[in-house]
């Protein structure tokens, strides 16, 4: 057995632990518990409406492409995910170490800031709570920033970060998560408005408050709730 598959087994007590700390917080974020969101369509599985305010439906095939300029060309042999900061077992996993996880299918909707939703996207990946649950979050963590190779870097409380449809992805489509996509592993919070959702990540650095990414610094949310239409500041 690996060492990163007797870490998995090992941290089902750490899994346990970060649910029983952040559930109640979970329940309460607005993507669960919004008593009148804002939108259009029928309901997804958590009571929202489909498309949030102010969003186009494109299909499947006219998902577009957003970056900063630049897509690192990183090969899966290569790919990197460094998990540190307020944690207790800092670790490196490289993309076999990923394979090695349980994986998850899910299908979600994925709305970006800039107005359009693509649904029902079939990702494949492992639950970011269970990669930071391998890393043992420190008692006064409360907050995760993700890095990308290109500078990229975006914020995400823990409560958002450990819901159960957060994915480090590697395939979408039932194909490898291409390059343009965030290939070959990307954060995809579906919850929250896109660009949550660091292409190639590299880095998974705990937090114990707060502290602002690449586009929040420049004047988007914070917080990035779709049914509140929570774009900017």
């Amino acid at each position: 057995m690996g060492d990163i598959e007797r870490r998995a087994r090992e941290s089902q007590e750490v899994r346990a632990a970060l649910r029983a700390r952040f559930g109640e917080r979970m329940g309460r974020t607005p993507s669960l518990a919004d008593a009148q969101p804002q939108g259009e369509g029928p309901r997804n599985r958590h009571g929202m409406p489909r498309i949030p305010p102010g969003q186009n439906v494109f299909e499947k095939g006219e998902w577009p492409v957003l970056e900063l300029g630049d897509q690192p060309e990183i090969a899966r042999e290569r790919w990197r995910l460094s998990v540190d900061g307020a944690c207790e077992a800092p670790l490196s996993l490289g993309f076999e170490d990923l394979l090695a996880l349980p994986q998850v299918d899910l299908e979600s909707d994925f709305h970006c800031v800039t107005g359009w939703t693509v649904l029902d996207l079939a990702f494949r990946g492992v639950r970011l709570e269970d990669i930071l649950a391998l890393a043992r979050p420190a008692p006064e963590a409360t907050h995760l920033m993700c890095h990308a190779p290109d500078g990229y870097s975006t914020n995400l409380p823990l409560e958002e970060a450990l819901k159960p449809d957060v994915l480090l992805a590697h395939a979408v489509e039932g194909k490898p998560l291409p390059r343009e996509r965030g290939g070959p592993v990307r954060v995809v919070a579906p919850q929250l408005y896109a660009w949550k959702g660091a292409k190639w990540v590299a880095r998974l650095e705990l937090l114990t408050q707060d502290r602002r990414g690449y586009w929040e610094i420049r004047g988007y949310s914070n917080t990035a709730h779709p049914w509140r239409d929570d774009r900017m500041w």
